[in-house]
Parts: structure tokens; C-alpha cells; sequence
């Protein structure tokens, strides 16, 4: 950074305005803008530069004292003070998601287009709501929504609107489902007149490795978590089309009401892909709305090697993608598709200030009218910024990278006597344990969440955890195609590592409390 501070706090040149200047973004500050971008592009270079892992290792007991001692109510009066203390209390402790040994959650490293359009569209600060705020920014997001559309196969009645990510999309599908049975089966408007009695009886299934999520869009929609139904999977980890088929049938033997049926196309644990073409003639069969999950696996869309797993989705009534997962895109950038455009008409209403009705008539799009948001941030520009400047096949070709980046890792793991590899990758996450011979599932269930705590702490990597069947595991989640093989290794001698001296300490501490032998006499 400049040793020359940066007061940032710019005037008009005819010296209109307020007495004390407001540091508003315009033409009038485009100098003062430069210069503290410039210190902000020093600020990240030097800690990129002296970053070593992907976390520093630090705990909240150890961080939170720092922010104890800063008074928001007294401002340090310059950019550079306060770029300062940003480094002490955010970016030298952060998670850095592009180092090629974070491994831990569905977090992507993002590219550089994606982060430019950032600081184009948080300048300008558009809102994408109506099209007296938006202009171009509108059409931009309504291209990318078809181009997406178009990708996945719904027709050419699909639509969709842009969202802040996967639970957000899942509840809108969901609410979508809802009320179109609502007004197909007792011609019943929920948004008129609310729930209907027989809410109560409405049943959603899901796979019982499906995202939280699904749950709870039933309990916001008033439906209850007592109203997803969790279908059984097979040896891969995914929804068994023959479960989900006993399932149906048994709702309606009971006199339940069958609302949709969500299928995962990428499983946040084991990023296992349900039987798509299967599913969705069940639901055909049933008439029954068919919801594919694709926040994980949305990136097979770009690519040539894989796309075809993703066979099926394209009989999909709504389709769930995180841009910000396997495309590479900063938070928050994910959308939700619709095959049946009018579908979308449940969420809107018109107020006069805003987008009222003469309006629609008039011509001009608003968003407004088929989001659950209002007021918006342009999160397209970097999705679209991306695809005009690095393509759809670079991004495909990066997502084939870390799926057989993943292919190679299990193949490693598998060599590893005192590893347990428990599912073949289907996308891009590993999930396993640390387990010696002869050591019980109590002790094992102490030791793997101990050694992701341990390394964390180390700084040197990141991994995550997960519990299946009441145990504990260990996950490998690759998202960064830099991450090489040789950082897998490294990490896979920190588990044995970490592992060994966990069993060690848990040896010694059940010596200490084993009861003394009895000896008769």
C-alpha cells in the first residue's frame, strides 16, 4: 500500500454539495476511486502473497477480542486506516477458497472476469427489480436465463429469474408445486385465499441424501417437515426409483396428496447424481411435479466429457443451478428454471410505485415479477462477463478437471490400509475415514471429527466432515482445478499424521481410566 494516506472523501470541483463531503461514488471521484482501488489491489496482493494455506487456523475465542476494541461510532477518518485494520480482522484470518489445499466445502475458487464485473456492477450499483433501474441489465440476466434454459432442454416456454442461491431456488420450486396442485386439483388460489385444508396431506419426496433445504421450504410454505418424505437410496448414494415408486403408491393408499418429487443432481456429500430419465417418468406416471436439484452438478451443462449425466433433466417442471458452485462464480449467483414460464405468475404483484399493471401491459420487463426478492444486485454481469471473456467450454473443461482430479484421489485413498473410502465419485467429493485396524467405531467417531479440527488448526489445509449411518467421516471437496495431485497426497499424510497421534492420546487417556485388574487369591 501507498505510504501516502488516503483520505477518500471526494467534493464536486465546483465545491457544490455539503460542507463536509460525502464519499458517494461519480464522476467527481473517479480520481479518488483509482487511488483507493489501487491501495485495495496492494492490500490483497500482499496478503495473497504472504498467505501460505488456506486459513490461518485461528479460533473465534482468539479472533473475537480484536473487534472488542473498535468503536464504530468513531471512525479512523481515512482509507488506509481502515484498510489496515480490514487486514487485521478479516483478510489475515479468512478462508481462501482459491488455495489448492481447501478441500473442505462446495466453496469454488472464482475467475478474474467474474471478479471484475463486481466492481463494474457494485460501482454502479444497479438494482435489477424493474427496467426503469436496470436497462441493458435486465436483458443481460433474461439472456442468461434462456441461454440456461436452452442448455438444459426445457423448451421454449422455460424461463427463470436469477436468486441468492440453492435454498432460495429449492423454496420457490417448491412454492411454484404447491400452488399449482393447489389450483389443478381444487381450483384453490393460496395466494388469495391461503392454505387449503388438505395442505396437511400434501407430500414432497426427496432423497434422504437431499439437501436440507427441501425440508425447509415445507416448513416455510406451511407444509411441515412432516410433509417431505425421505426415500431410500442405493449402494451410490442415490434415490432408488423402485423406493421412490413404493413411496408414491403408499402416499396415496393413505389418502396423501403426492406434491413433487425432488431428484439431486449432485449430492452435497457424495455428489451422487439420482436416476433422472427413471424419476422423471414416475412422475410422468403420476402426474407429479418433477424438481431437479443442480445447484452441485449444474457445471456438467458445459461440459463435453460428462453432460450426458445429467441426461434427463430436461423433463424437469423446475431446475434449481448455483452458478457460484461449479461454474466458478463469486457468491451469490445461482437461478432457478422453470419449464412452463407462467408458472412464475404466483409471485407476482403489482404495486403502483413499482411495476404496476399498466406497466406489464405497456411492454417493459420487470423482474419484479417472477423473483421472490425485490430489490436485487446485478449478480448476472459476472456470470455473463465470464462466458464473453473465458467461454462455456473452458468452464466445462475445468469442472472435468476436478472430477478426475477426484477419480484419481479415491484410486489414492484405496492404497491407504488405514483409510476407508465408502462410495466411488460420481462428481467431485470423497467421503471417507481415518480407521486403523482393531480400533472401535466409539473411538473412531473421536478421532476423524479430531483430526479436521486438527488440521484446520495447522493452517496447512482444509478439509470437511460429515456423519453417515452414526458415524463419523472425513469429505474431500474438489473445486479447484489447480488442486493437484500432489496436494492431495500432502493432506493424506496429514490425516495419517493427525490420526495417529489422536490414537495415541485416546489410548493413553483409556489406560488412565481403564479399572484395575482383580486379582483372586
Amino acid at each position: 500500500m501507498s505510504d501516502q494516506a488516503v483520505p477518500f472523501m471526494p467534493s464536486r470541483p465546483d465545491g457544490s454539495g455539503t460542507a463536509e463531503p460525502f464519499p458517494v461514488f461519480g464522476d467527481f471521484s473517479v480520481s479518488d476511486y483509482r487511488q483507493g482501488m489501487q491501495a485495495v489491489m496492494d492490500l490483497l496482493q500482499h496478503r495473497l502473497e504472504v498467505t501460505t494455506g488456506p486459513f490461518s487456523g485461528i479460533r473465534p475465542g482468539e479472533l473475537a477480542p480484536l473487534f472488542s476494541r473498535v468503536d464504530l461510532d468513531c471512525p479512523l477518518g481515512n482509507l488506509e486506516q481502515a484498510l489496515v485494520e480490514v487486514d487485521d480482522l478479516y483478510l489475515r484470518d479468512a478462508v481462501y477458497f482459491h488455495h489448492p489445499r481447501y478441500l473442505a466445502h462446495l466453496n469454488c475458487p472464482v475467475t478474474l472476469p467474474a471478479v471484475l464485473a463486481e466492481a463494474i456492477q457494485s460501482g454502479v450499483n444497479t438494482a435489477v427489480e424493474t427496467w426503469d433501474q436496470s436497462a441493458g441489465a435486465t436483458l443481460i440476466e433474461q439472456a442468461l436465463v434462456d441461454w440456461t434454459a436452452k442448455r438444459i432442454g426445457l423448451g421454449e416456454e422455460a424461463d427463470g429469474v436469477f436468486t441468492t442461491g440453492g435454498t432460495q431456488s429449492n423454496l420457490m420450486a417448491m412454492l411454484l408445486a404447491r400452488d399449482h396442485f393447489c389450483q389443478r386439483r381444487w381450483h384453490h388460489c393460496t395466494r388469495e385465499q391461503g392454505l387449503p385444508s388438505e395442505s396437511s396431506r400434501l407430500r414432497i419426496f426427496a432423497s434422504e441424501m437431499s439437501h436440507f433445504s427441501v425440508q425447509k421450504a415445507a416448513s416455510l410454505l406451511g407444509l411441515g417437515y412432516q410433509a417431505v418424505v425421505p426415500v431410500q437410496s442405493d449402494r451410490y448414494y442415490r434415490m432408488d426409483p423402485q423406493a421412490l415408486e413404493a413411496a408414491i403408491l403408499r402416499c396415496k393408499a393413505e389418502g396423501d396428496y403426492p406434491l413433487a418429487v425432488v431428484a439431486t443432481a449432485g449430492t452435497t456429500d457424495f455428489g451422487s447424481i439420482d436416476p433422472l430419465p427413471a424419476t422423471s417418468a414416475l412422475c410422468r406416471a403420476h402426474d407429479i411435479w418433477f424438481h431437479v436439484d443442480a445447484a452441485y452438478g449444474c457445471g456438467l451443462l458445459n461440459s463435453r466429457r460428462h453432460r450426458h449425466c445429467l441426461d434427463g433433466i430436461e423433463q424437469a417442471d423446475s431446475v434449481t443451478v448455483d452458478y457460484h458452485k461449479s461454474f466458478f462464480q463469486p457468491v451469490s449467483c445461482s437461478a432457478l428454471l422453470v419449464r412452463n414460464r407462467h408458472h412464475l405468475s404466483c409471485v407476482t404483484w403489482h404495486a403502483d410505485y413499482l411495476n404496476p399493471f399498466c406497466a406489464r401491459q405497456e411492454g417493459p420487463p420487470n423482474l419484479v415479477d417472477k423473483s421472490l426478492q425485490t430489490t436485487r444486485r446485478f449478480d448476472a454481469l459476472k456470470l455473463w462477463l465470464t462466458l464473453r471473456t473465458v467461454g462455456a467450454d473452458a468452464l466445462g473443461e475445468a469442472f472435468d478437471t476436478v472430477i478426475q482430479r477426484a477419480r484419481q484421489a479415491y484410486l489414492l485413498l484405496l492404497s491407504e490400509p488405514d483409510i476407508q473410502v465408502i462410495h466411488q465419485p460420481q462428481l467431485s467429493t470423497l467421503v471417507f475415514r481415518y480407521q486403523p485396524a482393531g480400533v472401535d467405531d466409539q473411538t473412531l467417531n473421536r478421532i476423524n471429527p479430531a483430526i479436521r479440527s486438527d488440521i484446520m488448526r495447522s493452517g496447512k489445509a482444509m478439509i470437511a466432515g460429515t456423519r453417515v449411518n452414526d458415524r463419523q467421516y472425513l469429505k474431500f471437496t474438489l473445486l479447484n482445478p489447480q488442486t493437484g495431485l500432489a496436494d492431495i497426497r500432502a493432506i493424506v499424510e496429514l490425516i495419517k499424521q493427525y490420526g495417529g497421534q489422536q490414537l495415541v492420546a485416546s489410548q493413553a487417556h483409556a489406560s488412565q481410566h481403564a479399572e484395575p485388574e482383580v486379582i483372586c487369591e
